[in-house]
Order: C-alpha cells, then sequence, then structure tokens
C-alpha cells in the first residue's frame, strides 16, 4: 500500500514539473516549474483525503484553488509591481494537506512528502536556473522522451514474434525508454551545473549522457589547444570508467535477481578504472575545464535507432547461442562492444533474467564488449587527437584492458 503511494506521488511530482517546466518556458509569471508539482500534489492529497471523508474535499480544494488563481490574476490586472507567484499559497493549502494526512494515514509517507516540498522551496534559484538554460529545442526533446514513454510504450503487444522468442515490441521499447532516461538525467545534471565543471564532474555526466560522443569532443579540442591533452585524457578516462557505473544500473533494473552473480566483476572493473583515473588526476595540474556541447539525448530519431540496434543485437546473441553454443556469442559481444555498450548489457541481461544465460557467461560477454568500446575509443582518440593525449590515452587505457584481462582470467565464481 504504501509502494502504491509513493508511486502516485512520483507520477503527480513528474506530471507537475512537466506541466510547470512548459509553463516557465513561457515566461508565465502566474504559476511555474515550482508551483505546478505543488498544485498536482495537492489535487493528490485532496483524492485521498476525500476516499475516507467524502467527495467535498476535492470541491473544497478545487474552490480554494481557483480562489487563488483568481487573485493572482486580479493583481496582474492592476499592472503594479506586486509578485502575484502563488508558490507560498499554494505550499500553504499542501503543507495542510500533509498535516491531515499524518493524522490519517501514513507517517512515513508524510515526512517524506514533506521533505520533497522544503526542498523543492528552498532550490528555487537552482530550479530556475535549469528552466533558463534549456532551449526550445532541449524542451521539444523532452517531450519526445514524454512521447516515447507514456503514449509509445503503453500501445505496444506485449510478445514475442521471433523463433528465439526475443523479439517483443513492449520489452525492447522498455530498454529504449531505460537508456533515453539514464541520458536525460545526465543531460538535466549538465544543464543545471552548466558548462563550467571540473574534470571529475565533466568526465561522470559525460559518461551518463555519452562516452563516445565526450571521447570525440575532447579528442577534437585537443587538436586546436595540444597542450590540453592531458586533461582531456582525465576526462576521456573518467567517462569511460562512468560506463560501467551505467552497465550496473541497467543490470539492476532489468536483472535484478542476478544481480550478485554478474556485477561483483564489473564493480572490480570499475574500481580499476577508478585507480587509473585518479593516478592521471594526480598527476595532472589543470583541473578545471570547460564541457563541450551535449546533445539532447531524448531525440526520438536516436530512441528509434537504438531500439531497432537493441533488436538486433538481442537477436544475434540468442541465435548465436542457439547456432554455435556460447563460443558464438563472444564474437557478438565484441561487434557490438564496438560502438555500444547500452545494447550488449541489456540484452545478455534480459536473457540472463529469464533464464537462458548463465551469469558467469553474463558478466564475461559485458566485459569482453567493454574491453572492445576501450579499443574503439583508443582507436578514435589515436586518430583525432593530439599527440599529447595519444601518449596519455595509450598508457590510461592500456591498463584499463590489463585490469580488464587479468579480471576474465582471475576471477572464478
Amino acid at each position: 500500500m504504501v509502494g502504491n503511494i509513493f508511486v502516485q506521488l512520483a507520477i503527480s511530482l513528474l506530471l507537475g514539473l512537466l506541466i510547470g517546466l512548459q509553463r516557465q518556458r513561457t515566461e508565465s509569471t502566474l504559476a511555474g516549474i515550482r508551483t505546478f508539482p505543488l498544485i498536482a500534489v495537492f489535487g493528490t492529497l485532496c483524492a485521498w483525503l476525500a476516499a475516507d471523508y467524502g467527495g467535498w474535499i476535492i470541491a473544497a480544494g478545487f474552490l480554494a484553488l481557483a480562489a487563488l488563481l483568481v487573485v493572482g490574476n486580479f493583481v496582474q490586472a492592476k499592472g503594479g509591481d506586486t509578485d502575484a507567484g502563488l508558490t507560498t499559497e499554494v505550499a500553504a493549502l499542501l503543507l495542510f494537506g500533509v498535516g491531515a494526512y499524518l493524522v490519517i494515514g501514513q507517517m512515513a509517507v508524510a515526512v517524506a512528502l514533506g521533505g520533497a516540498i522544503a526542498l523543492l522551496l528552498h532550490y528555487k534559484e537552482l530550479l530556475h536556473g535549469f528552466a533558463a538554460r534549456i532551449g526550445g529545442r532541449d524542451v521539444t526533446a523532452i517531450m519526445q522522451f514524454v512521447l516515447v514513454t507514456l503514449v509509445i510504450l503503453p500501445v505496444l503487444p506485449n510478445r514475442a514474434y521471433d523463433p528465439y522468442a526475443v523479439l517483443n515490441p513492449f520489452q525492447i521499447w522498455l530498454m529504449v525508454v531505460l537508456i533515453v532516461g539514464i541520458g536525460l538525467a545526465g543531460y538535466v545534471a549538465y544543464k543545471i551545473f552548466g558548462t563550467k565543471v571540473g574534470t571529475v564532474l565533466g568526465g561522470l555526466l559525460g559518461g551518463l549522457i555519452s562516452s563516445t560522443a565526450t571521447t570525440l569532443s575532447y579528442a577534437r579540442r585537443t587538436t586546436a589547444a595540444p597542450s590540453s591533452g592531458a586533461l582531456a585524457a582525465l576526462v576521456i578516462m573518467i567517462a569511460a570508467g562512468t560506463v560501467f557505473l551505467r552497465v550496473l544500473a541497467e543490470i539492476a533494473v532489468v536483472a535484478p535477481g542476478q544481480f550478485t552473480e554478474i556485477a561483483p566483476p564489473l564493480v572490480a572493473m570499475l574500481a580499476a578504472c577508478a585507480v587509473i583515473a585518479s593516478f592521471m588526476f594526480r598527476h595532472t595540474r589543470d583541473h578545471d575545464g570547460e564541457m563541450p556541447h551535449q546533445d539532447n539525448p531524448a531525440d526520438l530519431r536516436s530512441a528509434i535507432i537504438f531500439g531497432g540496434l537493441y533488436a538486433l543485437i538481442i537477436f544475434a546473441v540468442a541465435a548465436a547461442k542457439d547456432e554455435f553454443g556460447v563460443g558464438g556469442l563472444y564474437t557478438v559481444a565484441v561487434l557490438s562492444g564496438l560502438t555500444d555498450m547500452d545494447a550488449i548489457t541489456l540484452s545478455t541481461a534480459q536473457l540472463a533474467h529469464q533464464g537462458r544465460l548463465d551469469a558467469g557467461t553474463g558478466w564475461r560477454l559485458i566485459l569482453v564488449a567493454s574491453m572492445a568500446n576501450l579499443l574503439f575509443k583508443c582507436g578514435l582518440v589515436t586518430v583525432l587527437g593530439s599527440r599529447e593525449l595519444r601518449r596519455h590515452a595509450v598508457v590510461l587505457f592500456g591498463a584499463a584492458l590489463a585490469a580488464g584481462g587479468a579480471i576474465l582470467w582471475l576471477w572464478r565464481p
């Protein structure tokens, strides 16, 4: 029951933020990115209370909110300098609802909601800054994510259409939603913190959004500024290590029952990348930098391309296992890992979750794919980067590949 309430709250807040963001972009002075989430949650609270005390509570809440809107519009119409924002008024009504729910409902839910409201009110400048930083194309891309998640996903059939029972439109698109959501979370953080960030945060955000795009951007920048090779190598290495955070998150979502069996070797690889990056950090003088432009990952075209790639990889993995045994899987893993880690990770985790692939083979496939991905990035740096970047990158990627090889050779269940 408590879990269902938290889900309702999360949906209410997210819908409020979505509408509030859109209104904030239109420079509405009546209600914006903070007020709409409060209004949404206030309506949810009224509905909960109405279940026990009657529908008149919803009517009373609606009338109270309508009165606030009338007052706000009246103040605006007078054309004075008075701030007609409704945040304080809505927060007061919401706090009334929280107080009532604290008595008649779950205390933990009321406390958590109160804390969330406090944070929402406190981070006014941060939220307004985020709304100011995003452009029209970003809002369009976010709305496309809504299309991907709330419009396309629910109408897709949830059944397989191939002899290996892996090409399930609903499951494939669910993986698309997961990957786009992870990338969008990193992009939102990038917009909140701005482009002028340190090397560690820059690498982390770059890895969350797209480690390959980050590698390309920093490699190209060193051709114009060769002295930045050490800094670029550090950011690229951090982004490459962050890929394993993405991988672990994807496994936890897709195959939670197998996570404890698949994750440990990948955690060891993540730790190895962290040690390599920290060594480079200590030997790099400049830790300040400006992130290159990042494209919004919630793009419909990119989502469709990834969906097709994921379908191809999971079909290839299932077919290779059926036709060639375990040995054929590693060829698929290498080819997939050269360009994308998400597809092979999700397909492997999905098959492990279904019991069609053992956990030991699963983590080895993912690790082999990650080593192919590291080789691909090293090749990009060698072709596009400056001499200094190549010198540092060969050492860093070589150490990471050696660590991966050692894990493959020495790790035992």
